[in-house]
């Protein structure tokens, strides 16, 4: 059997972007893009590695802390491709050369795909992680890319079962999620172009805004808008997951990378009519 963690980086997503997959320091390999997404990222390492191992005898067992990417190669794409790669809603679906891509890729494969939590010490996870983030790195600073040795052949194992059906059922795809409305306000809130507007930051923030940083200490909105006109230079945004906690209370829990840390943050958006505003974010540094 060949064990391998996928997995993508994109600084500022969309931007410099890399990708990765890792089996063991003998088998890796990564890649990019001066421009793309996290999920770009996400989709092209999987891809990439199921390209890799093509030839191999060996079942596959690909370890992936993206639900997105999981549910695209186990639930989504037999459903998105009988309707003419389109949405359960009829909108067209992103990142469809590179999911037409795995739909051949993983055609005829015994692949088995198992979630794991991202930043949370997992080795193989962690060092995917990593090639990802460099060669994405290394596309925002104009230098080589590490490619790594690629693949070389394993020991051959079996393996239990196999996620993608023949056949899947039309009701499995009638519930597949839209991005929640905000997680792109949030991503907007790390741009310059809004940290520097303090109409758009009027906008976003609720009257009550109350943010609590990593250290501890608390800002209302106006000490906040004060200090948000500084460029936070580079920074990674992750998505982790939105709860919609009653129909005008989202819980969007997200991750912020920098050079210097990353913080895992947990904002409370609250609706009024169709606009959305951040009424609270709580900051904690990763150790």
């Amino acid at each position: 059997m060949i064990i391998a963690a996928a997995d993508g980086s994109s600084l500022s997503n969309p931007g410099p972007a890399g990708w990765a997959w890792y089996i063991d320091d003998d088998r890796w390999a990564a890649g990019g893009w001066a421009r793309g997404t996290n999920n770009m990222g996400e989709l092209m390492a999987v891809l990439d590695l199921l390209n890799a191992t093509a030839d191999a005898k060996d079942d596959l067992t690909v370890l992936c802390d993206s639900q997105y990417v999981i549910n695209c190669c186990t639930k989504w794409i037999p459903g998105w491709k009988r309707r003419g790669w389109r949405k359960a809603d009829g909108k067209p679906v992103l990142n469809v050369e590179l999911l037409k891509d795995l739909d051949d890729a993983l055609r005829g494969r015994e692949v088995t795909f198992e979630w794991v939590r991202g930043h949370a010490g997992h080795t193989m996870n962690e060092a995917a992680d990593e090639r990802a983030r460099a060669a994405a790195t290394a596309y925002r600073d104009g230098k080589p890319v590490n490619r790594g040795p690629g693949f070389r052949p394993g020991t051959p194992a079996t393996v239990t079962r196999t996620v993608l059906p023949p056949e899947p059922d039309d009701t499995l795809f009638a519930a597949e999620p839209e991005e929640h409305p905000v997680v792109a306000l949030q991503r907007s809130l790390l741009t310059d172009e809004v940290r520097s507007s303090p109409e758009r930051l009027d906008a976003l923030l609720h009257p009550k805004f109350l943010l609590t940083d990593a250290r501890g200490k608390t800002s209302g909105k106006g000490r906040t808008m004060a200090g948000t006109g500084r460029p936070l230079g580079d920074t990674e945004f992750e998505e982790v997951a939105v709860e919609e906690l009653a129909p005008f209370i989202a819980l969007h829990r997200w991750r912020r990378r920098t050079a210097d840390e990353v913080l895992t943050v947990a904002s409370v958006w609250i609706r009024n009519g169709d606009s959305w505003r951040l009424r609270h974010e709580q900051q904690t540094t990763v150790s």
